[in-house]
């Protein structure tokens, strides 16, 4: 005799209370039984990926190394207010936090630190330090002064001041050509020195000259692979996924090979007498859209393949036997259900094209430099981790702001894949 399975339905008001307690116990273990079988996947998750981009995009408010590295100035430099320098006190204290940081090795990291506020402070901390170490005046304030005048300007000791503030807001104004000006007010900084805002919107021009691109030489791969007989389907697919098998930086490569002067495109077209010089292709935007589009295309032809597979051809029929030219019906009848593959297929090239890196860096020229070349720069050689992750902070900001637009015009309950 088989016995029954326990109903998952919710229990009526009116069952007995044994019985709702039986089953929320039931279905409080069998929650519980699927935490426990994704929870080594959510470890993961937090762990190699959750974490790191934490860090940092904690990083562009962290402000420690004059903090940490030098307590008693920073204690001296919090009632500070201008201004004049600050007297014996600060002088004093900054003589003998030199002195410490000589002794722990902190010094570099400070000086570091002070140097992307003004470019001469790291010699100044330097050569004070190793006066600090050979004197002992009754009065440093005198002695710092006639060391170096720069002691001597209420600047020195402003740009000491706002270092030794933690968490800082200077990273993310610097990440979008800002400062904090001597009164205390943001200001935008000089022309020949404002690099990121250029750099956000070269970005989101490259991005979404990309995903247009894209979607003009996608759609038609994916109405065709949708329209022809499975086999054939098939087949042609093979030409799309293949990409996703090669390496980024191979495929990238590859293309620095074919549009260099002497490569082979350019050989082709001097050949047949197309041209008569070789096309610039190459370490410029042309360079870059090219190798990006080609990169990008696949994913535009699957998110779009995907829907246009579950679009009923009957409605084509339909529309063609009311009288409507072949034409106006793909257009007014076709196209519309197709949307929802466009928008998933554009916003996903996008946000990809977005952080982009190896191939801007390989086939862009100097006035091509995405944000991502500018996070890799501050990290690799500036060492500058907290404008890093002010950049980053910024570029998470625009792939949200994104991703609310596309999920206003599109829906994410309207995608359907299959």
């Amino acid at each position: 005799m088989n016995t029954p399975l326990p109903s998952t339905a919710p229990f009526r008001r009116d069952a007995p209370a044994a019985d709702r307690a039986s089953f929320r116990a039931a279905r409080r273990k069998a929650a519980v039984q699927a935490l426990l079988l994704a929870l080594p996947l959510l470890i993961f998750l937090l762990a190699t990926f959750v974490a790191p981009i934490a860090s940092l995009l904690g990083r562009s408010v962290q402000n420690p190394e004059v903090r940490d590295g030098m307590p008693q100035l920073s204690a001296a430099l919090a009632g500070w207010k201008g201004p004049d320098v600050p007297g014996e006190a600060a002088f004093a204290a900054l003589a003998h936090d030199l002195k410490g940081t000589g002794e722990n090795g902190q010094l570099g990291n400070i000086a570091r630190r002070m140097n992307f506020y003004q470019p001469e402070f790291r010699s100044l901390l330097f050569k004070t330090a190793r006066a600090t170490r050979s004197q002992t005046p009754d009065q440093w304030k005198p002695a710092l002064i006639d060391l170096d005048a720069r002691w001597n300007e209420p600047e020195t000791w402003r740009l000491l001041k706002r270092a030794s503030v933690s968490p800082t807001p200077d990273y993310l104004l610097n990440a979008v050509d800002a400062h904090v000006a001597p009164d205390g007010s943001v200001a935008p900084v000089a022309a020949d020195s404002a690099v990121y805002r250029a750099a956000f919107a070269r970005t989101v021009a490259i991005s979404a000259t990309v995903t247009v691109l894209c979607l003009l030489f996608g759609y038609p791969v994916a109405y065709l692979l949708a329209t022809l007989p499975e086999k054939q389907s098939s087949r042609l697919m093979l030409f799309v996924i293949v990409p996703f098998w090669t390496s980024l930086l191979v495929r990238t490569t590859a293309w620095y090979v074919l549009l260099q002067p002497g490569g082979v495109i350019n050989s082709a077209l001097l050949h047949f007498g197309i041209v008569k010089h070789p096309l610039p292709l190459v370490f410029n935007r042309t360079g870059v859209l090219i190798g990006m589009t080609h990169i990008l295309l696949p994913y535009m032809i699957l998110a779009i393949y995907s829907v246009m597979k579950n679009v009923p051809p009957v409605y084509m029929r339909a529309a063609k036997s009311l009288g409507a030219h072949p034409a106006v019906a793909f257009v007014r009848v076709y196209i519309p259900q197709t949307l929802p593959g466009v928008g998933a297929g554009c916003f996903l090239v996008f946000v990809l094209a977005l952080g982009y890196y190896i191939t801007p860096a390989l086939l862009g020229g100097a006035g091509d430099e995405m944000i991502s070349q500018l996070i890799a720069s501050q990290t690799n050689d500036q060492l500058n981790w907290g404008l890093a992750g002010a950049l980053s902070c910024y570029l998470v900001v625009f792939t949200a702001v994104f991703y609310f637009i596309f999920n206003r015009l599109v829906g994410i309950d309207r995608l359907r894949f299959g």
